[in-house]
């Protein structure tokens, strides 16, 4: 008895440190003292209804089809994901990461997802929108003296209406050719410096309409660092990707050129080159990987990722002057069909990569597909929300794809489609 006594004490000592242990390392792997999507739980956001699919198997197969004949058929490298609820339907990786076929591609490979980075930028501005560190009607000039914008607001950058020139042309026009030019790589910072230095002419008054510019994102990052005053990587890191579980996930630096994932040219398999704009970020260089995002497509579904009313506010389109189909909310791209129903999504370029990231509101499915061998090709994968919900535009972008329409399946890249 004695021994059984002891026994069981030791079985509880053993289970105690083991809990103290295990929340210890979760309090040390949250600790932050910046405001964070830690309160989200991952295990609780959807229910087990979220998850049915009523013809799952047929609908699994026809996306291994569409796999077999885009991915496959062209020859493209990377990875694809298409889950329900908390259920990934699909799943598949091909490639490799690296020149001379290093880093063979799988669920583990961090990819560059370029343009799709604007989404979590703008959630951790949101974040600390809520938090009350920084208002959406914030003027640029309260934070960076000089700046010669006086309407340029948070919001107005966020959906894409501030009017700013596109960093990757304006610089090349300045005369003579500014100091910053003569580095390997720009930051942004030195892209602040120069329209506060210059200033360049706006491309379109601030808030008469909406305007896709790289300048925007570039500059929200530089407003995370001084609202959080940290580098961008780091808040990134603490606010949004260890929260999240996002575990293979950072923003790239130039300490990551000879480790990370590279992009190639389509076809002869060569290696897309980096250039001087190739380590400017908040509007590219998140290198992530399908479960990733899966992970923060996730979160954003969860009551407790945002206010309400701020959360609302992300999906909401923005840019009404011109009726359209096309429109934008707080980075994130949407269609609006003739029938009401609203495509929420974001795609990337940049250089070698292609990206798709579509979280569907209605049906709650997550779709990403992440490309590092140039191809247009990669942008198909957003025709697959057709099958989840009433897009007709996207259904019959499916329909042509799998019935070997080229021209659909080379001009996919639409202007608005980045």
């Amino acid at each position: 008895m004695r021994n059984f006594v002891l026994a069981l004490s030791a079985f509880f000592v053993i289970f105690s440190c083991k809990n103290k242990s295990e929340t210890k390392e979760n309090i040390t792997e949250n600790k932050t003292s910046l405001p964070n999507y830690g309160n989200v739980d991952l295990d609780k956001v959807f229910t087990k209804q979220d998850d049915v699919l009523s013809d799952k198997a047929s609908m699994v197969r026809y996306i291994d089809q569409y796999y077999k004949k885009v991915w496959e058929g062209s020859d493209l490298s990377g990875g694809i994901l298409v889950a329900k609820g908390d259920d990934i339907l699909y799943e598949n990786y091909r490639g490799f990461g690296r020149e001379g076929n290093q880093m063979p591609i799988d669920k583990n490979t961090p990819l560059h997802v370029a343009s799709v980075s604007k989404t979590m930028t703008a959630m951790a501005m949101m974040k600390l929108i809520e938090a009350g560190k920084i208002k959406l009607s914030d003027h640029l000039t309260q934070f960076f003296p000089g700046f010669p914008y006086p309407n340029v607001t948070v919001q107005s950058l966020l959906s894409q209406r501030s009017g700013l020139p596109k960093y990757e042309h304006f610089i090349t026009n300045i005369k003579p050719a500014p100091a910053e030019l003569s580095k390997p790589f720009i930051t942004n910072e030195d892209v602040l410096n120069m329209i506060i230095k210059y200033k360049p002419e706006l491309a379109r008054e601030t808030n008469t309409g909406f305007m896709y510019c790289n300048t925007n994102f570039a500059l929200l990052a530089l407003l995370v660092e001084k609202v959080t005053k940290m580098p961008f990587p780091q808040a990134m890191k603490e606010m949004v990707f260890e929260p999240l579980k996002m575990n293979h996930s950072y923003i790239f630096q130039e300490k990551d050129i000879p480790t990370a994932s590279q992009s190639f040219y389509y076809g002869r398999g060569k290696l897309y080159p980096l250039d001087r704009l190739d380590l400017i970020y908040g509007d590219k260089n998140v290198y992530t990987t399908p479960r990733d995002l899966f992970n923060f497509s996730k979160a954003m579904f969860s009551k407790d990722f945002l206010k309400p009313e701020l959360m609302q506010m992300v999906f909401e389109p923005y840019s009404n002057e011109k009726a359209g189909m096309n429109n934008y909310g707080l980075g994130f791209r949407m269609k609006i069909f003739d029938n009401g129903e609203k495509l929420t999504y974001h795609n990337g370029w940049w250089h070698g990569t292609n990206s798709v990231f579509a979280h569907l509101l209605k049906s709650k499915v997550t779709i990403v597909a992440i490309g590092n061998k140039y191809s247009n090709r990669v942008y198909t994968a957003l025709a697959l929300s057709g099958l989840f919900e009433d897009f007709p535009v996207q259904k019959d972008k499916l329909h042509s794809v799998m019935n070997d329409n080229k021209d659909t399946l080379s001009s996919q890249h639409e202007v608005y489609g980045e």
